[in-house]
């Protein structure tokens, strides 16, 4: 879970940023992710639920129906921007000259890969590993201080060189995390003109590469993607106003849509009309998945021997983004039929633990109950 350790590393810089190079990032809507709680990486939870992820339907499979995260709780979880311009353009064989012009390090002829520790150390960052007895708070300490020394305090050359590099920090070992310890340079040539940074649909993109990392194989131990988001409690908001996010007022329009979602080579769908008991409605019948026809190249880059413009070879996916695909709406006054359906095509490995159908209901009135007594214990203890 290299993603927790990243986190902390990138907090540090973002925290000692200078007040103009925060305004940036907050513009570019990256700063929700810092405001996120911090919490400690629940490896068995994260396995549990890619055994339930089902890469053919594109969701989870619950004994209750399919249920998928949806790009509301991407943008209320996070706070990042899930509007504007779908995250495509082109990918490159090689990305040695963008590199050093942008970064001033060095990428390999031929590659298309940066070594996080210089990236790391490019931002004064150091021997960042835990030091033993160390607390969460003391290593954040420690790496703020060892990293304010070396960031630019003033606008200018240096301090965009600084963003870049943060920039690409942050995607590549946070957002868009991976198994492998290399920053992977596709998102570059989307972070070359910096003004145009905030325009792209960075969360729509953070979803279709969770999704890519559900569906890599069980067989895996370590887990890619940003693990937080995984850990909070997605939940319908019919009844929650906007108050203190303001940029859900703009993210409104793709809410409750099913749509491509894009990541450069991931173009993967949101099938939420397939699972809207993720939006609080009543289920439709609808027909069960089979695998798309629209084919795409695998999650590694390895491969990619030439410039791939990912617009025009997924244009319709694109098209439909951008027209910000088809509402979800049900008139179903149960679920009964859907999940009579559901039964029959995922009973073997949704209920292969249980004799009989699992009492959500009171599933649920029995884990408040011991959460309830529980708490009280708790407050007990501490008179």
């Amino acid at each position: 879970m290299r993603a927790r350790v990243s986190w902390v590393v990138l907090l540090a810089v973002f925290l000692v940023f200078p007040p103009f190079q925060r305004e940036r990032v907050e513009e570019m809507g990256f700063s929700g992710v810092f405001r996120m709680e911090r919490m400690r990486a629940d490896s068995a939870l994260t396995q549990a639920l890619r055994s339930r992820w089902d890469a053919e339907a594109t969701a989870f499979v619950f004994p209750w129906g399919h249920m998928i995260p949806s790009l509301e709780d991407v943008s209320r979880i996070t706070g990042l921007r899930i509007y504007w311009r779908a995250v495509s353009g082109y990918t490159y064989p090689c990305y040695h000259d963008l590199a050093e012009r942008l970064l001033e390090l060095l990428v390999e002829r031929r590659s298309s890969l940066v070594p996080r520790v210089p990236l790391q150390e490019s931002l004064g960052l150091f021997d960042v590993g835990k030091v033993a007895g160390e607390s969460e708070d003391e290593h954040l300490d420690r790496l703020t201080r060892i990293s304010r020394r070396e960031l630019a305090s003033e606008p200018g050359a240096q301090a965009d060189l600084d963003l870049h590099r943060f920039l690409m920090l942050f995607l590549g070992r946070l957002l868009f995390a991976t198994r492998g310890d290399a920053v992977h340079c596709r998102f570059l040539p989307l972070l070359e003109d910096l003004g145009e940074v905030g325009g792209y649909a960075w969360g729509a993109a953070f979803l279709a590469h969770q999704f890519d990392s559900l569906g890599a194989s069980e067989r895996q131990t370590s887990i890619s993607g940003f693990f937080p988001f995984l850990q909070v409690v997605w939940q319908p908001y019919l009844e929650e106003g906007d108050e203190g996010q303001p940029w859900l007022v703009q993210a409104h329009p793709y809410f409750g849509r099913s749509v491509w979602l894009h990541a450069l080579n991931l173009v993967l769908p949101l099938h939420l009309h397939k699972s809207q008991c993720s939006l609080g409605l009543r289920q439709s019948v609808v027909e069960f998945p089979v695998r798309d026809q629209f084919h795409r190249p695998g999650r590694s880059f390895r491969g990619l021997h030439d410039t791939t413009d990912w617009r025009e070879w997924a244009k319709e996916q694109i098209d439909d983004w951008e027209r910000r695909g088809k509402a979800v709406k049900s008139d179903a006054t149960t679920d009964d039929a859907y999940l009579q359906a559901y039964a029959l095509k995922y009973g073997g490995k949704v209920y292969k633990s249980a004799r009989h159908q699992v009492d959500v209901a009171g599933e649920i009135a029995s884990l408040r109950a011991l959460l309830y007594s529980a708490v009280q214990d708790y407050e007990a203890a501490q008179r």
